[in-house]
């Protein structure tokens, strides 16, 4: 029999290993590397933000966070629209990743102001009160080198001019990670905002345990940036009654995606009318 012979045993290996390798890893290269995965707004990082993504991956943050959303229900549901090859074509490497201690990365651009991540990176507890993040203070403290960033460049091959190097100097790491943070998943459109269900009437306006409740989603979704009390910080003041019902209630369900503030829909309708009723009627009672 053939498997007594090794030396045609190990030929036959050989040939299998090589024959899974060129359909599992060559060929899907061959596919995906083409002009029609392009993708025209997906443009290449600036060199603040290709600065940032150099520390990011000195710092690991790739062993915590994946950057690539899966096509299944629960991660498009989480994060938004499934990743896209097209998406990652100035990734060198990619930090696709498949451990996920902390939230996926992928769709973070735009999802919060500057001053949020500034701060979430300065003292990761002071806005999300569970992270197990550690604090990275010290960026703030650390100049980037615009003469070692133009040699990284070259060598990635990213066409930047002596200008956009020069525009680095004073720069710190902490402005060049926030930077690279904000350009994660721009380059695809962002999806529409959903769809508010329901006539938009107050179930339970100035309902005590609806406030109760509401106090507790705020000190878990809103109180970091807009103050422990409502009295702002990175968001603005929220005085009570300064908003109607309804328009509040869109507000939250949908986001501001013009000064960064995050859908949370994901709450439920029942949630965001908690919120509501807390923020505009708390000191009522």
């Amino acid at each position: 029999m053939w498997e007594k012979n090794p030396v045609l045993f190990l030929l036959l290996a050989t040939a299998a290993i090589l024959v899974g390798t060129i359909v599992t890893m060559v060929l899907p290269f061959a596919w995906v590397n083409t002009e029609a995965d392009r993708i025209a707004t997906v443009t290449p990082y600036t060199p603040l933000q290709q600065a940032g993504r150099d520390v990011y991956i000195r710092e690991g943050c790739n062993n915590c966070h994946t950057q690539t959303v899966r096509p299944l229900v629960a991660d498009v549901l989480r994060y938004g629209e499934y990743s896209k090859s097209g998406e990652f074509v100035y990734d060198r490497p990619h930090l696709w990743g498949s451990r996920r201690t902390g939230p996926d990365l992928a769709r973070l651009g735009g999802k919060y102001p500057d001053a949020w991540h500034t701060q979430h990176m300065t003292a990761p507890t002071s806005m999300i009160p569970k992270s197990n993040m550690p604090a990275y203070a010290f960026l703030k403290d650390t100049l980037l080198d615009p003469a070692y960033i133009e040699k990284s460049m070259r060598v990635l091959g990213f066409p930047y001019t002596p200008a956009e190097i020069a525009a680095l100097s004073g720069k710190t790491e902490m402005d060049a990670i926030v930077a690279y943070m904000q350009k994660l998943g721009t380059g695809i459109p962002k999806a529409a905002a959903a769809a508010v269900v329901g006539d938009l009437k107050n179930p339970f306006p100035k309902d005590s345990a609806a406030m109760q409740a509401g106090a507790v989603l705020y000190a878990q979704n809103c109180a970091a940036c807009h103050g422990e009390h409502g009295d702002g910080g990175i968001g603005p003041e929220l005085e009570p009654g300064s908003y109607q019902d309804a328009s509040l209630f869109g507000l939250i369900y949908n986001g501001i995606s013009d000064n960064g503030m995050p859908a949370f829909s994901a709450l439920g309708s029942t949630k965001v009318w908690q919120l509501v009723n807390f923020v505009n009627y708390r000191k009522e009672h």
